[in-house]
Formats: structure tokens, C-alpha cells, sequence
């Protein structure tokens, strides 16, 4: 035999042998073990929960005082609030540019003044003190 063939047998063994019905499949996790409760690490993270109804409305509209285009995607302007929670939890000098990063974008840059009036609003909104 060929030590081509030989290698091609030995690997056709070895691939049968592993296969058995009785084996558990180890690569998929137990459903429950995929479960997890995301709200305690963002609440830990200073991370409030998403707004709804009138605290929505209310978040909303004042972040889009400050630029009508960014509540174009209400989803990205809710999770950019979200984070910058996060951020104002922990409060440091470069608060007002880092809302203007996390709110604005390569064609919609924002100043850092924008991001002072943004972490103002999100004050008196989603992340009061």
C-alpha cells in the first residue's frame, strides 16, 4: 500500500471511530446555559435600561434639539445614550467630546459644544443623576 493510501485509510478509521451515537455533541452549549441577564452588568456599568413611552418621546426630542439628524435612527441614538450613561457615571473632561463622537459620524460631525447640550439632555432624561 501507498503511504498516501495508508494515510487516507488511517484518517477514514480514525473519523469512524469517533463517530458514535451514544457521544454527547460537547459543541453545543445546554440552552440554558445561553441564557444570560444582560441588565444586572448594565446597570452595574451605570448603563440604564431602553426608554419606552413617553420617556422615549421625551429622550427623543431632546437629543434632537440638539441636531434633528441624529434621531434619524432612533435605535443608534437610544444605545448611543445608553453607553454615554456609562460614560457620565463616571464623569471625566472629555465627557463633551465623547458624546459628540458617540452621537456623530464621519458626515454628520458634531462639536463638542453639540456634546455638552447632548449630556445635558441626557441629564434630564435617560441619565439623570
Amino acid at each position: 500500500m501507498k503511504p498516501a493510501a495508508a494515510l487516507l485509510a488511517a484518517a477514514a478509521l480514525l473519523s469512524l471511530a469517533a463517530c458514535s451515537t451514544e457521544q454527547k455533541d460537547v459543541t453545543k452549549p445546554a440552552p440554558e446555559a445561553t441564557a444570560v441577564d444582560h441588565s444586572a452588568a448594565e446597570k452595574a456599568a451605570g448603563i440604564p435600561p431602553a426608554p419606552t413611552g413617553a420617556d422615549r418621546a421625551a429622550y427623543l426630542a431632546a437629543i434632537k434639539a440638539v441636531d434633528p439628524r441624529i434621531v434619524e435612527d432612533e435605535e443608534k441614538a437610544i444605545d448611543a445614550g445608553r453607553n454615554q450613561c456609562a460614560s457620565l457615571a463616571n464623569p471625566n473632561d472629555k465627557d463633551n467630546w465623547a458624546a459628540a463622537q458617540r452621537f456623530g459620524n464621519d458626515t454628520r460631525p458634531l462639536t463638542d459644544a453639540q456634546g455638552k447640550q447632548l449630556n445635558e439632555a441626557l441629564r434630564k432624561t435617560l441619565c439623570p443623576k
